[in-house]
């Protein structure tokens, strides 16, 4: 065995210790995560709606209205809301049929 061939061992076992390590601490922070939900669950707090409210709050307030002019648009095309499309939703059909 060369000593690149060592160093070269070395390294490598280095770096999966590592990423064994952050595994580890990945997995405590799930678990961590878990039960702060359940813990909300217990005080009544609906755990789907908070994984929602989480998720939407990563994003920007454009990528929100985006999403939500997108749904309402694909909503009404299915029948599921009544009277007519929001101005943000009209904007979104705009945008489609140009792209188109």
């Amino acid at each position: 065995m060369t000593t690149l061939q060592a160093s070269a061992q070395k390294q490598l076992r280095q770096m999966i210790e590592s990423i064994e390590r952050l595994e580890e601490e990945k997995k405590a922070l799930a678990d961590d995560i878990r039960d702060k939900y359940n813990e909300a669950k217990g005080l009544g707090f609906d755990v789907k709606t908070l994984r929602q409210i989480i998720r939407l709050r990563k994003k920007s307030q454009t990528e929100r209205q985006e999403e939500e002019s997108l749904l309402e648009v694909y909503m009404h095309a299915l029948g599921m809301l009544d009277g007519p499309l929001s101005a943000d939703a009209e904007a979104a059909v705009d945008q489609m049929i140009a792209a188109e």
